[in-house]
């Protein structure tokens, strides 16, 4: 079961490592890869690091104005 007690940002960081991880420059499917999170405390950065091609893909959220 599912815990209920993950904050938001860990959350969509579970999504993106369960339908994002397929490399769209090169193709690999990353199965066993996960995308890290870091924040400034502003902006919470996502990124996934192909280990095929080495191109890094980013998803970033702003927190406030």
């Amino acid at each position: 079961m599912a815990s209920t007690n993950r904050s938001p940002f860990e959350r969509l960081r579970n999504q993106y490592n369960e339908v994002d991880l397929v490399c769209p420059k090169c193709g690999y499917d990353d199965a066993d890869g996960e995308w890290q999170a870091v924040t400034t405390g502003g902006v919470v950065q996502y990124r996934h690091i192909c280990p095929s091609c080495g191109s890094i893909r980013r998803r970033t959220i702003s927190l406030g104005p």
